[in-house]
């Protein structure tokens, strides 16, 4: 298969590259019509092109200029005919597609409570391993994002559980939250005298009282879905990602809101959705959070360029750059309107990029505390996970849906077509499970970036 007409390269069955002519030393790879690369030594005609042959051109942060793209920037034409999905309507206007009980820790020490009241109820606790022992940023990041997700609206109600004497302490947390008044969430502090478990599920009975009692008809222009790949392989960028971009500019067309994360996956496509920032204060955010990013690794004394994985080179993926340029197909065609920090929640319909690490359940709990509703993961090689809330895994290849028919929710490989796509998300929303939540797969990761004490 050759991706584009100028492509050095072909890609066959197994997901690997071969050279479609003689590719001399120094001179760059071409994959879907950019460099992804260059050829470490000269490559004959038919010969495999990997590890062995072919490596990165990234380098450290870089200067970016604003050229934006005028046919990039027209808006998708929008739909009128738009779908409706059955989700949960809060009485301040939020919209959830789930009506769970959350029990959210403010302190790892509290973890195992929390599981058993969430066990109780059939509910999710967002167990993590943070809350104290961190200084500076490190502890801000932890308490914003677990404030963010105890608003996220696929919460029924939230149990906010403290211990009693960590650094995010019970009062600076219910500060940092805001006003509550619109949100049905209740909190406790487990070092209190008395029966903690009880008091617990006391707290519950009340959250399950005032939780939003049925499903009513949503708009498809109220869902926001998060995009995420982890275990690409070589058929990545040919068939999930970009049956998730076509889904993408689907819900963009029709009101709908995309969510695009995992920055260091962008690094060597990153020009790509520049050229596609609504304005100039746009590109700026793109611009800082790609070479923030960059620092981070600088400043870690880490290579930018140290991905893929060794799944991904098994699939066939050589470099960052190759990787990336699949993984950008996530975000389809639609301009980008917003970029928004870690931890900050969407605020504008269209697709957003979030920063975030390409870490497969960090980057999922942030795109949850987005406010995404439904995370579609792609992937190649497979996973079990998931996050918070509904995780759809799309194959990217038959083999691993037919392996692992409990872990993946669409075969991207047999199934291309995005109305039909498009009309499996609406069932997830409007109740169907998705398989990790079959499966009971519910998770959170934070990132770190700080000592702990």
């Amino acid at each position: 298969m050759v991706i584009h007409p100028g492509d050095s390269v072909e890609i066959r069955e197994d997901g690997h590259k071969y050279a479609r002519r003689f590719i001399k030393a120094g001179e760059d790879v071409i994959k879907y019509g950019m460099p992804i690369g260059h050829a470490t030594r000269d490559i004959a005609p038919g010969e495999h092109v990997h590890v062995h042959n072919l490596a990165t051109n990234l380098g450290d942060a870089l200067e970016y200029e604003y050229m934006p793209d005028a046919d990039a920037l027209k808006r998708i034409p929008p739909v009128a005919d738009a779908p409706f999905f059955k989700g949960f309507r809060h009485p301040d206007g939020r919209v959830g597609v789930r009506n769970d009980i959350w029990v959210v820790p403010t302190v790892g020490c509290v973890n195992n409570l929390c599981e058993r009241l969430a066990d109780a109820c059939g509910g999710i606790a967002l167990s993590h391993p943070y809350g104290c022992s961190q200084l500076g940023a490190d502890h801000e990041t932890t308490a914003n994002l677990l404030a963010a997700l105890c608003r996220h609206p696929n919460a029924g109600g939230v149990l906010v559980v403290a211990l009693g004497c960590e650094n995010n302490t019970l009062e600076s947390f219910r500060e940092r939250l805001g006003d509550v008044s619109a949100l049905n969430i209740r909190f406790m502090r487990a070092q209190y005298p008395g029966d903690e478990y009880a008091r617990g599920m006391e707290l519950i009975a009340e959250l399950e009282a005032n939780r939003p009692s049925e499903r009513v008809d949503v708009p498809v222009s109220e869902l926001v879905v998060g995009l995420k790949c982890g275990g690409s392989d070589g058929f990545s960028g040919l068939t999930a990602n970009p049956l998730v971009g076509r889904f993408s500019d689907w819900l963009v067309a029709r009101g709908g809101s995309a969510v695009l994360t995992e920055v260091p996956e962008m690094f060597g496509a990153e020009t790509l959705l520049m050229r596609r920032c609504r304005s100039r204060a746009v590109f700026d955010r793109c611009v800082k959070m790609v070479n923030g990013f960059k620092d981070y690794y600088s400043r870690h004394n880490q290579p930018c360029y140290e991905n893929p994985s060794p799944g991904n080179k098994a699939g066939g993926i050589t470099t960052l750059e190759e990787k990336s340029l699949g993984c950008v197909q996530k975000g389809g065609r639609s301009p980008v309107e917003d970029v928004l920090d870690y931890g900050e929640h969407v605020r504008t319909r269209g697709l957003s990029l979030l920063s975030g690490p390409g870490n497969d359940l960090v980057a999922s709990t942030v795109l949850a505390a987005s406010g995404c509703h439904i995370v579609l993961f792609t992937t190649g090689r497979g996973t079990p996970f998931g996050t918070v809330v509904p995780t759809m895994k799309i194959s990217t290849n038959s083999d691993l849906s037919r392996a692992k028919p409990h872990w993946i929710d669409w075969d991207a490989m047999a199934n291309p077509d995005v109305d039909a796509f498009a009309a499996k998300i609406l069932e997830v929303a409007s109740g169907a499970p998705a398989r990790n939540e079959a499966e009971n797969a519910h998770g959170i990761a934070i990132f770190k970036d700080g000592v702990t004490l």
